[in-house]
């Protein structure tokens, strides 16, 4: 038997891979014309001033409109979203012993701004809403506009006490110490207590029959 020589392997250099020279960027062009110039971009904003109050951010200043001060009160299923303001020669006057407190509220799918004294028939629940004022003596130093919902309307009136307080001692800190003494600072979370099952009312029961 022949037997054939195997031939020596023969190992391969190894090849070394050549890097290519990066691309140049193209230069811009800086004498074009101003037709062929690009574009600028306009920048808007996602969302316009007008709905800054829905993110929670409301501006104390408005370009073209009063400052004011703005807190919400509550009462029971009451809220009341009161803005104060400073009052001006040029506002309207209300009746003596009153102050000028305007309440938006809706009737028939519509807006109605209405004085407190006519939206509270109950003379009662009149004083409720202005007696933060009386209470510092500043019925004609101030103007508040109100917009209220929900609840019934003892829990209004009380909702807007709450929120007025809270706005005069946003305008001047010092009249924190009457209004708290007086109790218009505390939000009053009293409720009705529910309905119980075999119960008229919460505690009150059927009368009772012996036959």
């Amino acid at each position: 038997m022949s037997t054939k020589a195997k031939k020596p392997a023969v190992k391969k250099a190894p090849v070394k891979k050549v890097k290519s020279a990066p691309k140049a960027k193209p230069k811009p062009d800086l004498n074009l014309e101003k037709s062929e110039a690009p574009e600028k971009l306009e920048v808007r904003n996602e969302k316009p001033v007008s709905q800054a109050g829905e993110l929670g951010v409301v501006p104390a200043r408005i370009p073209g409109k009063e400052k004011y001060f703005e807190s919400v009160g509550r009462r029971k299923t009451a809220v009341a979203r009161v803005r104060l303001l400073t009052k001006k020669s040029s506002d309207q006057e209300p009746p003596e012993g009153r102050a000028l407190i305007i309440i938006r509220s809706k009737f028939d799918s519509k807006v109605l701004d209405r004085p407190y004294y006519e939206y509270f028939k109950d003379q009662e629940l009149a004083n409720i809403v202005d007696s933060p004022f009386k209470k510092l003596k500043s019925l004609t130093r101030f103007k508040a506009t109100v917009i209220v919902n929900g609840g019934g309307i003892s829990g209004q009136a009380e909702a807007i006490r709450h929120g007025i307080s809270r706005a005069l001692t946003l305008f001047d800190i010092n009249f924190a110490k009457k209004l708290k003494k007086a109790g218009y600072l505390t939000r009053d979370s009293r409720r009705t207590e529910r309905k119980k099952p075999g119960l008229k009312k919460a505690r009150k029961g059927p009368r009772w029959a012996k036959r």
